[in-house]
C-alpha cells in the first residue's frame, strides 16, 4: 500500500513539473465581459388553473455575455422569482444576443434567452422556457442601463406573457491567454516594457459550503408532503458554492447558491448575492459579517422567494491558498414564512489572478502560474427517468460546466443542469467531480476523458429521493482549434437514496483559456 500511495504523488509531481518561461513570451487578450442583472414582472395564467395563484410574477436575471464581436455576444444566465407565489422558480439558459450603437451612447439590444427549469410543475409542464426581448440601451465608461420589451415563454407548459423588463450592467474585465499556455510558469522580468500583465491582480475566493438550516417560527412545507404545508421540524441539509471578490482589503462582495441534499424531499435551493467585510484580521484567522438578499424555495410553503441571509463566522487559514471556515446566520424570507437558523462550516480557495501585483498593498508577485480553464454548455439526454406520482420519462437538460485543471491530466469539474423537456420542469441538479484526460492524438484533433461526479438534485418529480446522486462518464473531445472543442459522453446516473438509475448521453460545445494565478 505504501508503495502505491508513493507512486501515485509521484505520478501527479510529475505531471504538475513544467519549464519556467518569461513573462515577455505570454501573449495576452482581453475580455470585456458584462454582468447583467434585469427585472421583468410576468402575468400569470391564474385563469387556467383551478388553484390560487396571484396574477403576477417578479422575476429576476443574473446574466454573464461574453463578446464574440464588436456587434455579437453570448453568455449564460440564471433567473428566479422573487414577487407572487413563486419562490423555488429557478431558470438557466443560454444567450445570444446582438448589440450596436444608434447614435452616442444609445445603443441597440436584443437578444434571445433559450434554458430550463420551473417551479409549479403544471405551468412550466417539461420546464423549457425561451425568452426573446429586444429595447435600447445607455452606456457610460463601461456602465450602462436599459429598458427592453420581450416575451417569456415557458414552451412546454402554460406560463407565457409579454412584458416590459429593466436592466442594468456593469463591466468584467479578464486578462487570459491561449488554453495552449495553460500550466506553465512564468517568471517576471522587471525591466520588461510589456505592460500588458503588469497589472493589479484580484483578489478573490472560492469556498464550497456544507450548512445546516434549523427551521423555526411559521415554517412549512409544500403541498407534497402528506398532510398538506405541515410544520418543518427538519434538519435541512445543505451543499453550495460561494464566489467572493474584494473591493478593498477587507470588503468583499460575493455571490452563493445552495441545493438541499437532506431533510426534505429534494427540491430546495437559493440563491444570493451580498456584500461582507473581514472585521479582525490577523495572519492566520480572519473573523467577518456579511449579508445577502436574494430569493430561494421549493419544497417550502408557496411564497414570493423573497430572502435576507445574515450570517458571522471565522476563518483559520492553513496556506497561502488553502483555509476552512465556521459560521451561522439567520435565512429569512421577506414577505414569506421561512425561517431557520444556520450553522456550516466551508472549505475555501484564496487567489490572486490576472495581475502580477497585490491589488491593495502593491506587492509584487516573483512568478507567474497559467491556470487552464474551460467554460462548456452541453445538451445532456436521460432515458427512462424514475418519477413519483408520474410516469417515467426522458429528460433533456440544458447544462453550464466549468473545468479546472489540477495540472495537464486531471481536474475538477463542476455542472448545474435544468430539466427543459419531459414533463419534469423545475428537475435541476448540480454535480462536482474529478476528472482525468489524455493527451491529443490524431493530429492534436482528438483526446479521451472520464469523470466521476456526485452531487445533489430534485425537482419536477424526479425520484432522487432527498437529492444525493452519483454520476460517472466517459468521452470523446474534438479539438476544432487550440481554444475551442466539440465533445460527447456517455454514463449513467444514479440516486442511492432514491429510484433514478438512468443511462446518459451528453453532447457540448467548450472554450478553453488561461488566468494567471500570482504566486509571492
Amino acid at each position: 500500500m505504501k508503495n502505491l500511495v508513493l507512486l501515485f504523488f509521484t505520478f501527479i509531481s510529475l505531471q504538475n513539473y513544467s519549464q519556467t518561461y518569461n513573462l515577455s513570451e505570454l501573449e495576452g487578450k482581453e475580455l470585456h465581459n458584462s454582468i447583467r442583472l434585469n427585472y421583468i414582472l410576468v402575468h400569470q395564467p391564474h385563469q387556467q388553473v383551478s388553484y390560487n395563484l396571484q396574477p403576477t410574477m417578479g422575476f429576476i436575471g443574473l446574466n454573464y455575455n461574453i463578446p464574440i464581436t464588436d456587434w455579437l455576444y453570448t453568455g449564460a444566465g440564471f433567473h428566479t422569482a422573487i414577487t407572487g407565489d413563486q419562490g423555488g422558480l429557478f431558470t438557466l439558459g443560454i444567450n445570444f444576443g446582438v448589440n450596436t450603437p444608434i447614435y452616442k451612447n444609445v445603443y441597440f439590444d436584443a437578444n434571445i434567452h433559450f434554458g430550463g427549469g420551473g417551479g409549479y410543475r403544471s405551468l412550466v409542464n417539461g420546464g423549457g422556457i425561451i425568452y426573446p426581448n429586444a429595447g435600447l440601451q445607455y452606456k457610460k465608461d463601461g456602465y450602462s442601463f436599459g429598458v427592453q420589451y420581450g416575451y417569456v415563454n415557458f414552451f412546454t407548459g402554460i406560463q407565457k406573457s409579454d412584458n416590459v423588463s429593466f436592466f442594468v450592467e456593469i463591466p468584467s474585465l479578464l486578462r487570459t491567454s491561449s488554453y495552449a499556455a495553460a500550466q506553465k510558469k512564468f517568471t517576471i522580468n522587471n525591466t520588461s516594457k510589456d505592460e500588458f500583465w503588469t497589472k493589479p491582480a484580484v483578489k478573490s475566493v472560492q469556498q464550497i459550503t456544507f450548512d445546516y438550516f434549523f427551521p423555526s417560527g411559521d415554517s412549512r412545507s409544500d403541498a407534497s408532503t402528506d398532510p398538506q404545508y405541515q410544520p418543518l421540524t427538519n434538519t435541512l441539509s445543505i451543499v453550495g458554492f460561494e464566489y467572493q471578490r474584494y473591493l478593498t482589503d477587507d470588503t468583499f462582495i460575493y455571490a452563493h447558491v445552495d441545493a438541499m441534499y437532506s431533510g426534505l424531499v429534494a427540491g430546495f435551493m437559493d440563491l444570493f448575492f451580498g456584500v461582507g467585510k473581514n472585521v479582525i484580521e490577523t495572519k492566520h484567522v480572519n473573523f467577518f459579517a456579511k449579508v445577502g438578499i436574494g430569493a430561494a424555495g421549493g419544497r417550502i410553503f408557496p411564497e414570493n422567494g423573497l430572502t435576507f441571509y445574515p450570517s458571522a463566522g471565522f476563518d483559520i487559514k492553513l496556506t497561502d491558498k488553502f483555509g476552512i471556515s465556521t459560521h451561522g446566520g439567520y435565512h429569512r424570507s421577506i414577505g414569506g414564512t421561512f425561517e431557520a437558523y444556520t450553522a456550516g462550516f466551508s472549505l475555501k480557495y484564496y487567489g490572486l489572478s490576472g495581475g502580477t501585483k497585490h491589488p491593495f498593498t502593491d506587492e509584487k508577485s516573483s512568478e507567474i502560474k497559467t491556470q487552464g480553464i474551460q467554460l462548456g454548455v452541453q445538451n445532456q439526454s436521460y432515458f427512462d427517468v424514475a418519477k413519483f406520482g408520474i410516469p417515467n420519462s426522458d429528460l433533456q437538460l440544458i447544462s453550464t460546466k466549468i473545468i479546472y485543471d489540477i495540472n495537464r491530466r486531471f481536474y475538477i469539474a463542476a455542472e448545474a443542469s435544468f430539466a427543459y423537456e419531459g414533463e419534469s420542469g423545475g428537475y435541476a441538479h448540480g454535480i462536482l467531480g474529478l476528472g482525468v484526460k489524455s493527451n491529443t492524438f490524431a493530429n492534436n484533433k482528438i483526446s479521451l476523458f472520464a469523470e466521476a461526479s456526485g452531487g445533489v438534485a430534485g425537482g419536477g418529480r424526479v425520484d432522487s429521493g432527498e437529492g444525493v446522486l452519483i454520476r460517472p462518464t466517459a468521452g470523446i473531445n474534438y479539438h476544432i482549434n487550440k481554444d475551442v472543442s466539440l465533445n460527447i459522453a456517455g454514463g449513467r446516473m444514479w440516486s442511492p437514496f432514491g429510484n433514478v438509475n438512468s443511462s446518459n448521453i451528453n453532447i457540448g460545445l467548450s472554450y478553453g483559456l488561461s488566468i494567471l494565478n500570482s504566486k509571492k
